[in-house]
């Protein structure tokens, strides 16, 4: 049984962060808040809520896709290491380490250690040959990579891509590109171009809980920065951008308010029905996920999708 933990992120970087993200995204025009802030306690658990929810298909679509084809996966891959991008509970990654029957080393990367600790706990525990390097890391930022086994895979799943905007899409894959040699490989989750109407259900659903989802980066700067934001003052809001084919997630002021942050000084006003931006999940095409790949110097080789083309999985290879 093998479980080794790496701290490459600060204890006080998260806060750093929020007070970085915040301080810049409020004092822009139009306002903005980054989605990773919704992932407080409550918000993982609303999350989880989401992803049980008849108009939310990505997730279905994509354990469709690796219950399926993770022995093509695996059988494409060769991979003796995996490393999982934002690897939360691991739990659709089992299908893939089930696959894998070459699999020497698991290395999940996550900014909670206790999401990785309890996951890493029940991987090594239930295969004792697997060694499990666990990474508390920003995957966004560049990252040094324990000493395992090639070929290695990337599996960056659940279509967190289209939270980047495109320039930070092109740098993130650049670097995972930079984490790799020759012959490894990327494997990307990306939600697919589709009708308007099932993608704004699927940030919209009819019980709301989409919306608390939303609302809570408020009660997450509430709490950790002393704001006096009233989750109960916006509204939800999602809107699909037919030209940068992306969902965007809002939260619209219902009346013109002003809003406190003591731990940073500031005062926000918000005018009557002003929007501020909280996500961006673009949708992709082949032809187009392909095109950013190459950029990045990673060849596509391999599309699966789920029995419905709503959600793909592609495996790409460094050239």
């Amino acid at each position: 049984m093998s479980l080794h933990v790496t701290r490459t992120l600060p204890e006080d970087a998260t806060d750093a962060a929020l007070r970085a993200d915040v301080l810049d995204g409020l004092s822009t025009d139009p306002k903005t808040l980054p989605p990773k802030w919704f992932y407080d306690a409550r918000g993982s658990e609303l999350f989880e809520r989401i992803t049980e929810l008849d108009e939310y298909y990505p997730t279905r679509a994509e354990r469709e896709i690796l219950q399926n084809r993770s022995g093509e996966i695996a059988a494409a891959s060769g991979a003796r290491t995996l490393i999982e991008l934002g690897s939360g509970s691991s739990t659709k990654t089992r299908l893939l380490i089930d696959a894998l029957t070459s699999l020497e080393a698991y290395v999940p990367v996550d900014v909670s250690e206790s999401a990785l600790v309890q996951a890493g706990q029940a991987l090594t525990g239930e295969r004792p040959g697997l060694a499990v390097h666990a990474l508390i890391a920003d995957f966004t930022q560049p990252m040094t990579l324990p000493e395992t086994p090639g070929p290695r895979l990337v599996a960056f799943l659940g279509g967190t891509l289209g939270n980047l905007l495109p320039a930070e899409r092109s740098d993130f894959l650049a670097g995972v590109r930079a984490m790799l040699a020759p012959g490894d490989g990327l494997l990307l989750g990306t939600d697919l171009v589709k009708d308007e109407a099932v993608l704004v259900r699927a940030y919209d659903d009819a019980s709301g809980v989409t919306a608390a989802f939303n609302k809570n980066v408020l009660s997450v700067v509430d709490r950790e920065l002393g704001a006096d934001f009233d989750p109960d003052a916006f509204d939800h809001v999602a809107r699909w951008d037919p030209e940068r084919e992306w969902i965007e997630m809002r939260l619209r002021s219902r009346t013109a308010q002003t809003v406190k942050i003591p731990a940073l000084g500031m005062v926000v006003d918000f005018a009557a029905g002003e929007e501020m931006r909280t996500e961006v999940s673009a949708k992709f095409r082949r032809e187009g996920v392909a095109a950013e790949l190459d950029k990045a110097g990673l060849e596509l080789t391999h599309w699966w999708t789920d029995s419905e083309d709503r959600f793909a999985l592609s495996l790409s290879v460094a050239r």
